[in-house]
């Protein structure tokens, strides 16, 4: 990809986001390595918590131009989200989170992933970078007619609840 071209993806992609309301500063961000921010979302799954950590990091890397690398700025973006500051610092410090993040990688690479952001459906669809919502719309629609439940049987056979099972009179 030539550099015009990357500079109008990006541009394409600032775009996209202030569509939705988000303020991306794809200028002033800061490059790294985004290893320990991995972990840290991880590390908030197991406190119920994953969500917010994931959006908080994502605000902090595409709005603020915080480097998301640094171990101090992840903790204090943990501890806004409500995780505890000394149990953040802990796991840092070690390579705690290391394997369930290593684990997912191997997994995006099994099913092809390349960049972001990729989605898989049902295991067996894959939309690869931004789409429109009728993309969406269309995949799901055909998931949903794909995975219909067949009944074999016609409605002249028993009929079951809770108390038991009736045979219709014919």
């Amino acid at each position: 990809m030539s550099v015009a071209q990357a500079k109008a993806n990006t541009q394409n992609v600032v775009q996209m986001a202030k569509r939705v309301g988000l303020d991306y500063q794809m200028d002033t961000l800061i490059l790294t390595n985004t290893f320990d921010a991995h972990r840290l979302t991880m590390f908030a799954k197991t406190q119920g918590l994953m969500k917010e950590m994931t959006e908080r990091i994502l605000h902090a890397y595409f709005t603020e131009s915080k480097h998301i690398g640094d171990h101090e700025t992840l903790t204090q973006l943990a501890v806004e989200v409500g995780l505890d500051r000394e149990a953040v610092e802990k796991m840092l410090a070690s390579d705690e989170m290391a394997d369930a993040v290593r684990g997912d990688q191997q997994t995006a690479k099994q099913i092809g992933v390349t960049g972001v952001p990729f989605f898989l459906i049902d295991q067996k669809y894959a939309l690869t970078g931004a789409q429109p919502t009728d993309v969406f719309v269309q995949v799901m629609e055909k998931v949903i007619s794909e995975n219909k439940i067949v009944v074999l049987n016609n409605d002249d056979g028993m009929i079951c609840d809770e108390n038991g099972c009736e045979i219709p009179k014919k």
